[in-house]
């Protein structure tokens, strides 16, 4: 759970401050901002559906040790 907040403050943080130079710069942001949150929501989704694609289709690892010969003392 630590690492996940810690990867939402950084991208937070990431963002606000391409915010800050954007306001900066006097440059308007690419996209408004509802267009920008559904092309977001798109790649979590693209993301998701992904994953749970290839876990569920991929074969498992083979166990190293079902295969392995025995040890010999």
């Amino acid at each position: 759970m630590r690492t996940l907040l810690s990867r939402c403050l950084l991208a937070f943080s990431v963002g606000a401050l391409a915010g800050v130079l954007y306001w900066l710069m006097g440059v308007l942001a690419p996209a408004p901002p509802g267009v920008s949150l559904a092309g977001l929501l798109g790649i979590l989704a693209g993301e998701v559906a992904t994953r749970h694609l290839l876990t569920r289709y991929r074969k498992p690892p083979a166990d190293p040790a079902e295969g392995a010969p025995p040890a010999t003392p």
